[in-house]
């Protein structure tokens, strides 16, 4: 089985942009990416980064296992992802997101191990976290809700279709609110690097946030 890492290595975590400088949304990207990558290469398959901009191997990335290589591919990421997906007679292919930063190998392998022509790990919102692809027919479309577009699309195709459901391949890291998951349930660098950072855990009456100790002396 092949598996694809998509990361956005220009334009890291937008939705970030009120929490976290541009380099700290970046240092953070990284180390999501970083903690995907650790998780799947526990799984015994090598992955490979589809990156959007060339990518070094430094800082939060420097402990990743010199068999991870990167496709630089500056496409839109459908497009992107629909060219490495399998034809007739090609190995399956695994697509998990690069910022799954809960991700562990028994939650990859729940994944990996299903038998359906498609499997699905939707995350919140109707977004498409993870996916399994072994039919030559299936293609994605990551537009909207595309956990629903996919349910679809391998309905046209005659594909069948499972889907994984998993609190860790569930929860993608997008919105401010999502750090409170990170810094809970998170195991390695993603944690770790929020702290660095001056994050943690806040609770205002029965409800957990997130708070900063630090201001970040970095430019935006």
């Amino acid at each position: 089985m092949q598996v694809v890492v998509p990361f956005a290595a220009e334009t890291p975590k937008t939705r970030l942009e009120d929490v976290l400088t541009r380099s700290e949304r970046a240092r953070f990207a990284r180390a999501m990416l970083a903690d995907v990558l650790a998780a799947i290469d526990a799984t015994g398959h090598v992955p490979t980064i589809l990156s959007t901009a060339p990518l070094s191997f430094e800082d939060e990335l420097e402990s990743v296992p010199p068999s991870i290589s990167v496709d630089v591919d500056d496409r839109p990421l459908t497009e992107a992802v629909d060219a490495r997906l399998p034809e007739a007679g090609d190995d399956p292919v695994a697509v998990v997101m690069a910022d799954l930063a809960l991700a562990t190998p028994a939650a990859l392998e729940s994944l990996f191990g299903v038998s359906a022509d498609v499997a699905i790990a939707p995350g919140r919102g109707g977004g498409t976290n993870a996916l399994v692809v072994r039919h030559p027919s299936f293609r994605v479309d990551y537009h909207g809700t595309s956990y629903l577009d996919h349910r679809e699309i391998a309905r046209e195709a005659d594909a069948s279709l499972e889907a994984v459901d998993s609190f860790r391949l569930g929860t993608d890291v997008d919105e401010p609110a999502d750090l409170v998951e990170v810094l809970i349930h998170g195991t390695a660098r993603a944690p770790a690097c929020l702290r660095e950072l001056g994050f943690d855990l806040e609770h205002d009456e029965g409800r957990v946030g997130v708070t900063r100790t630090e201001e970040s002396t970095n430019e935006s």
